[in-house]
C-alpha cells in the first residue's frame, strides 16, 4: 500500500513542505529511506523501528520504502521521526490514509514512543497554513508556539500510541485523546511585556546621554557611549528597549520565528513579546556573533533583530569580530554560505556600544589616568574608522556627582515619557515613508536625504563649513542630515533648523578628541 504524510523542513528561515511517501509491498523484509538525507534523518530508521515496537505495534514482514520528497532539498534534524512512523502505520493498514490528507505532522520520537520537542515549529506552521493545510499535529511542548499562527488547528501529542488512536477513531470520538490548543492572544502578550521593562526613571544624571538615547531610538540610529567605569553606560543601554515603540504582532512573529529556528523559544513563553536586548561578552567568536555551524543557525546579530545589540567594552572585542558587523549594519541582513547552500537571516538591529576612553578608563582626568598617549591611541584605534563611520551618535558619559545620586527630588524622565516623545517622531516618519520600503530616518539613502532633508541657506552654510573644517566623509555628511531630521521630528518640526544641525554635528564629532577624526 502507498500513502503519504505532510511535514515541514526549515532551511535558514525558509520553510518547505515535505512529503513523506511510504510504500509497503510484498518481498524480502527491509526498511529503506531515500531523499537526500542528513545523518540525523538516516538514524530515524532505527529510532522509528524501536519506537513502533515499544509502543505495541507489530509490523508485517514487508518491503518498506520511505521517500522524503522533494529529493533536491537536504533533510536534516529529528523532526521527521513522527511523520515517518505514522506513514508506516498507514501503509501497513493500521491507519486510514485518507485521514492524513490536509494534515501536517511533525515531531521527534524517543525509543519508548514519546514525542519530543523540535525546533522551527512557528515558521513551519505558518508555511503550512499558507498552503491550505490547517490541521497540525505537534509535540505537546510545541503546542503554544504553533497556536500563535491564526487559522491553524493545532493538536498536541505526547506519545505515538495517542496519535495512532486519534487517527483511528471516528471524528466525533477524537475529543480528549489529544490536546487541542486555543489560539494565542498575541496582542495581550505584547501589552504585558512593557510593564516588566527596566525604567529610565532609575537613571540619575546623564541627561545629555539620555537625550542622545532618545534621538537614537526615535530614528533607529546606532550609538556609542564613551566614559569612565561606573558612569551608567550599561544601565542606559539596558533601558533602550523600553523606549522603543512596542512590537507589532507582525514584528513579534518575525522575531519569534528566528528564536524558534535557533531553539531558544521557551515552552511557557512561545512568543518574543519585547524588543530583544542582546549583550555578548567581548570574548565571543565570529561564528557565534554572525551565525553558522553545520546547519547555519542564526547568530546573536540576528537574535537582536528589531531590537538592541549592546557591545559593552567595545574596544576589548577582537577587531576581526567587530568587522563582521560592517555589512549587516548597511544591508540589514547577514548571509552565511556553506557547502550545503546559502542562508540569509535578518539583522535589522540598533547597535549600542560603550567603551572607556583609555585602558584605565579615566582619560582625560589626568589626576586619575595612568595611561601614556601611545597606550590611549592603541586602545581607541582597536575600532576601525569604517565601523566608527557607521555609528551615527557618539556621546560622552561623565562621572555622576554624588549629590545627583542622592537627590531623589530631582525629576527624571521615565521610559513612558521618553517613549511618548519618540512616538511623535515615529508617526512623522511613518507618514513620510508611507509609500516607501523604509521605516526610519536612519534607513534613508543619499537620494532620500536630498528629498526629505532640505536645508535653508544658513543651514547649508553651517554644514558646508563643518564638513570642510572637520574633514568629514560623504557618509558622515548624510548621517548628519539624517540625525538632524530625527531631531526635528522629535520636536514635531517640518523644517531642519541650525539648532537641529548643531546638535547632530555635536553627536557626530563628540569622539574626535579621542579618535582624532
Amino acid at each position: 500500500m502507498f500513502c503519504y504524510v505532510n511535514t515541514g523542513a526549515v532551511t535558514g528561515l525558509k520553510c518547505d513542505l515535505i512529503r513523506v511517501e511510504v510504500d509497503s509491498s510484498p518481498g524480502l523484509p527491509c526498511f529503506q529511506m531515500v531523499g537526500y538525507l542528513g545523518s540525523e534523518v538516516k538514524e530515524a530508521r532505527e529510532r522509528v523501528k524501536v519506537a513502533l515496537r515499544n509502543s505495541g505495534f507489530v509490523l508485517p514482514a514487508t518491503n518498506l520504502n520511505v521517500n522524503l520528497s522533494p529529493a533536491n532539498i537536504r533533510k536534516s534534524g529529528t523532526s521527521y521521526d513522527l511523520p515517518i512512523a505514522v506513514g508506516i502505520l498507514a501503509a501497513s493498514g493500521m491507519i486510514d490514509p485518507r485521514r492524513l490528507e490536509d494534515m501536517l505532522i511533525i515531531g521527534e520520537l524517543g525509543l519508548d514512543g514519546d514525542i519530543r520537542h523540535v525546533r522551527g515549529i512557528l515558521p513551519i506552521v505558518k508555511e503550512a497554513v499558507s498552503h491550505g493545510i490547517r490541521k497540525v499535529i505537534l509535540p505537546i511542548s510545541n503546542v503554544r508556539e504553533g497556536a500563535l499562527i491564526p487559522d491553524a488547528e493545532v493538536i498536541g501529542a505526547s506519545h505515538l500510541s495517542e496519535v495512532r488512536e486519534y487517527l483511528s477513531v471516528p471524528a466525533d470520538e477524537q475529543d480528549g485523546i489529544l490536546r487541542r490548543a486555543d489560539h494565542t492572544d498575541i496582542t495581550g502578550y505584547l501589552q504585558r511585556s512593557l510593564e516588566e521593562a527596566p525604567d529610565f526613571a532609575d537613571v540619575r544624571g546623564q541627561e545629555s546621554v539620555k537625550r542622545a538615547a532618545m534621538v537614537a531610538a526615535a530614528g533607529f540610529h546606532h550609538m556609542l557611549m564613551i566614559g569612565p567605569p561606573g558612569s551608567g553606560k550599561t544601565m542606559i543601554a539596558r533601558r533602550m528597549p523600553s523606549i522603543l515603540p512596542p512590537l507589532t504582532p507582525e514584528e513579534a512573529l518575525e522575531i519569534s520565528a528566528i528564536y524558534s529556528v535557533s531553539g531558544q523559544l521557551k515552552e511557557d513563553q512561545p512568543l518574543v513579546s519585547f524588543r530583544p536586548y542582546i549583550a555578548p561578552h567581548h570574548t565571543i567568536t565570529q561564528q557565534a556573533l554572525a551565525g553558522g555551524g553545520v546547519r547555519a543557525r542564526p547568530g546573536l546579530i540576528s537574535l537582536a533583530h528589531r531590537g538592541v545589540l549592546f557591545l559593552d567594552e567595545m574596544t576589548e572585542f577582537d577587531r576581526s569580530t567587530l568587522e563582521i558587523m560592517r555589512q549587516p549594519l548597511e544591508d540589514k541582513q547577514i548571509r552565511i554560505v556553506r557547502s550545503s547552500g546559502s542562508f540569509s537571516y535578518p539583522a535589522d538591529f540598533m547597535l549600542i556600544a560603550a567603551c572607556n576612553p583609555c585602558p584605565c578608563g579615566y582619560y582625560p582626568d589626568m589626576n586619575k589616568c595612568r595611561c601614556s598617549p601611545n597606550q590611549i591611541a592603541r586602545y581607541i584605534n582597536r575600532i576601525s574608522g569604517p565601523l566608527l563611520d557607521r555609528i551615527d551618535i557618539c556621546c560622552e558619559a561623565e562621572s555622576v556627582e554624588l549629590c545627583k545620586l542622592k537627590d531623589s527630588d530631582t525629576p527624571s524622565l521615565s521610559s513612558a515619557d521618553m517613549r511618548a516623545m519618540i512616538e511623535v517622531a515615529r508617526k512623522r516618519q511613518a507618514h513620510r515613508f508611507r509609500d516607501m520600503k523604509i521605516h526610519f530616518n536612519a534607513e534613508m539613502s543619499g537620494r532620500d536625504t536630498d528629498r526629505f532633508c532640505r536645508l535653508g541657506a544658513s543651514e547649508q552654510l553651517l554644514i558646508s563649513s563643518a564638513v570642510e573644517t572637520l574633514g568629514l566623509s560623504a557618509r558622515s555628511y548624510h548621517r548628519i542630515l539624517k540625525l538632524s531630521r530625527t531631531i526635528a521630528d522629535l520636536e514635531d518640526k517640518d523644517d531642519i533648523s541650525e539648532a537641529h544641525l548643531s546638535e547632530a554635528l555635536f553627536y557626530r564629532t563628540s569622539g574626535t578628541g579621542y579618535w582624532g577624526r
